[in-house]
């Protein structure tokens, strides 16, 4: 699947329901990362994450409530956010 193949492990694991993740801390936390990977069900977006695509990018990560949707993971070259099964199914849960 794509994670094994492409050699990507989580160096960080956060849980955007317990932890409140405003609108502006998640675009911070999403520029420290050269790409973004966000999913909805069977569609996926992927983005690199400047100033031309924030509002997008915004719009696809935040929730009604205004927090940063989950499940979201950052690994040493990217940020996925949201759920999209053949990603999450590939993906190595473990913390390195």
């Amino acid at each position: 699947m794509y994670f094994e193949q492409k050699g990507i492990h989580p160096l960080e694991l956060m849980d955007a329901k317990k932890e409140k993740i405003d609108r502006e801390m998640a675009w911070e936390l999403i520029q420290t990362r050269p790409m973004v990977y966000i999913g909805k069900g069977k569609k996926l977006l992927s983005l690199e994450p400047d100033e031309s695509y924030k509002e997008e990018i915004l719009k696809a990560v935040m929730g009604r409530s205004g927090n940063l949707r989950a499940p979201a993971i950052k690994t040493k070259n990217a940020f996925f956010i949201g759920y999209n099964e053949t990603i999450y199914g590939a993906l190595d849960m473990t913390r390195k």
